[in-house]
């Protein structure tokens, strides 16, 4: 089992920045491929980044590609998401995931954390 907490999240407006961490307790954290997600209001989840469990390959969504930057510190097991120039599109609850190092089968979750962009 991996248990993942997200953090960071609030209200920001619409150019700000936020920095979104998700911490990791369990399992091997580098033994994973972590992942941001996001679910609007009515909206069905979406893929926003990953990263491998080395950290050296970075995987975005094409609608956050040159905004949004996400890292990993596998001595602290957690992940990052860097989210700059926001949209009030952006706004969603985000949660991170983690999936087996070689897969792209996302098999743990967070709760998620809510951001929200005012225009």
């Amino acid at each position: 089992q991996v248990q993942l907490v997200e953090s960071g999240g609030g209200l920001v407006q619409a150019g700000g920045s936020l920095r979104l961490s998700c911490a990791a307790s369990g399992r091997t954290f580098n033994n994973y491929r972590m992942g941001w997600f996001r679910q609007a209001p009515g909206e069905e989840r979406e893929y926003v980044a990953a990263i491998s469990w080395r950290g050296s390959t970075t995987y975005y969504a094409d609608f956050v590609k040159g905004r949004f930057t996400i890292s990993r510190d596998n001595a602290k097991n957690t992940i990052y998401l860097q989210m700059n120039s926001l949209k009030p599109q952006d706004t969603a609850v985000y949660s991170c995931a983690a999936a087996p190092k070689d897969q792209w089968r996302w098999e743990y979750w967070g709760q998620g954390t809510q951001v929200t962009v005012s225009s």
